[in-house]
């Protein structure tokens, strides 16, 4: 496993890739990111890196990017079917759990899935920002659940083109980014 670091607007990024394609993208903090670091060595020429580096690049540059890295994404078959999903969540679009369970159900041939099942699934994506979990909603437009933490999905949605006062915050405060570079 090969890793590089990738300084961005919503802190320094962590991207890990194997010999078939980027394994994960994780936010600073995040489980097993330091882990993953002692384990892996540190590359940032590898071809799969560099090409999630320039996704990256051009993601926060504003613009949709035009290709998506090879992946290599590892899970269950429930897992993997929300991931592909998330991958047709267009940019600047959102969605809702419940959205996805119903494509989930309708898939499976099923009357209906479970809002929080499929949540579970969003919440593991080991590949952020590239697979766009964070244009996942709850049904009230809330911005819930986030590995990376709400205020950087919202920071992700508002680079997108939407206005913080579009979503549902609830009565939780959304505290500043720390650590970040670039914004």
């Amino acid at each position: 496993m090969v890793f590089s670091r990738y300084p961005s607007p919503v802190g320094v990024l962590t991207l890990t890739a194997d010999e078939t394609g980027l394994t994960g993208v994780r936010f600073p903090g995040r489980k097993n990111t330091e882990e993953l670091r002692r384990t892996g060595t540190e590359d940032e020429n590898a071809p799969v890196l560099k090409q999630a580096a320039r996704w990256l690049d051009i993601y926060f540059s504003g613009q949709e990017p035009d290709f998506t890295p090879p992946l290599h994404l590892t899970g269950t078959p429930f897992r993997l079917s929300v991931w592909e999903l998330l991958l047709h969540i267009g940019y600047g679009e959102t969605t809702t759990y419940g959205a996805l369970a119903a494509q989930i159900a309708e898939q499976r041939g099923m009357l209906r899935m479970s809002a929080r099942a499929v949540g579970g699934a969003v919440g593991s994506n080991p590949v952020a920002i590239i697979v766009p979990c964070h244009r996942v909603l709850g049904a009230d437009g809330s911005l819930t659940g986030f590995g990376g933490g709400l205020r950087r999905k919202l920071k992700l949605l508002e680079l997108e083109g939407h206005n913080s006062s579009e979503f549902y915050t609830g009565t939780y405060t959304i505290s500043p980014l720390s650590g970040t570079t670039g914004g």
